[in-house]
């Protein structure tokens, strides 16, 4: 007994073997409990309605901060004070901190994004002035691809506090198309010719019904306005076989698509009229 004693009071530099053997039951005690931890965060987060990626972030960032205090009490069950490193380590990470204020920035939209849900992967949506299909949704940028072909990459930061529009999320978007016709033609006329056009136009929902409406009256032309329902995937097609057709039907029924224009009426000269 006295030996294994003898044995723990052995110096090995400035500790002793029982020291680093309570330090090493020490470290194995700490990584037990941070599994556990672990593991019970994980399904307490699995109850939530949390994005599975925000899950992963939130798990690791408890798994860090659990290992940091692990190497704090270590540390001090070997008799290293850590009040130096500590505050080190806190002026080091105010400086990483000011260095790195837009990536936190986006960092912090991105988990806002996440968990709000305002949009998903295959959303078409419009947002700081520019609108595209999400492609991608990461802790600091989200990328849209626009109708003309181009990858965007928004920074989160903005993204989460400026005013986004989804068009997809509701499972289906209204087209607007307006059309001009003469004074002469019956109101009825022109709304028959615009239903028929809506008839004879693919994909387009019946539930909302579409509907015409005469808008507005101009200078030489009477405004009407059609609107019709689309799926989110099928909105550009019926946007422009729509205007296809409401042109052939006006030509159909006989109804004049009118157009702005100037009528120039010539005077002839009084003097030259006398002369003559």
């Amino acid at each position: 007994m006295g030996s294994f004693s003898d044995l723990l009071n052995v110096s090995l530099g400035s500790l002793t073997v029982g020291r680093v053997l309570s330090a090493v039951v020490t470290l194995l005690v700490c990584l037990l409990v941070i599994r556990l931890l672990v593991k019970l965060t994980g399904r307490l987060l699995a109850k939530s309605k949390l994005d599975a990626r925000v899950q992963k972030y939130l798990i690791s960032g408890v798994k860090l901060l659990l290992y940091i205090v692990t190497v704090v009490i270590v540390a001090e069950s070997l008799d290293i004070h850590m009040t130096s490193l500590v505050a080190l380590l806190s002026v080091g990470s105010l400086g990483i901190t000011l260095a790195a204020e837009d990536i936190l920035g986006n960092v912090a939209g991105g988990l806002v994004i996440l968990s709000s849900h305002p949009f998903s992967i295959g959303d078409f949506v419009e947002a700081g002035g520019t609108s595209g299909t999400v492609e991608e949704i990461s802790l600091n940028h989200t990328k849209l691809i626009t109708p003309d072909g181009l990858l965007v990459m928004l920074p989160n930061k903005e993204l989460a506090s400026s005013k986004m529009t989804n068009y997809t999320v509701l499972g289906r978007r209204r087209v607007t198309q307006k059309v001009t016709a003469s004074y002469d033609a019956p109101t009825e006329a022109v709304k028959a010719a615009c239903q028929e056009g809506l008839s004879q136009t693919p994909n387009v929902l019946a539930d909302p019904a579409p509907s015409v409406y005469l808008t507005n009256y101009g200078t030489s032309s009477i405004e009407y306005t059609v609107y019709c329902w689309a799926t989110p995937e099928e909105y550009w097609n019926v946007y422009f076989a729509l205007g296809e057709h409401l042109r052939d039907a006006f030509a159909a029924h006989h109804v004049e698509m009118t157009y702005d224009h100037l009528n120039v009426h010539i005077i002839e000269d009084a003097t030259e009229k006398i002369h003559s």
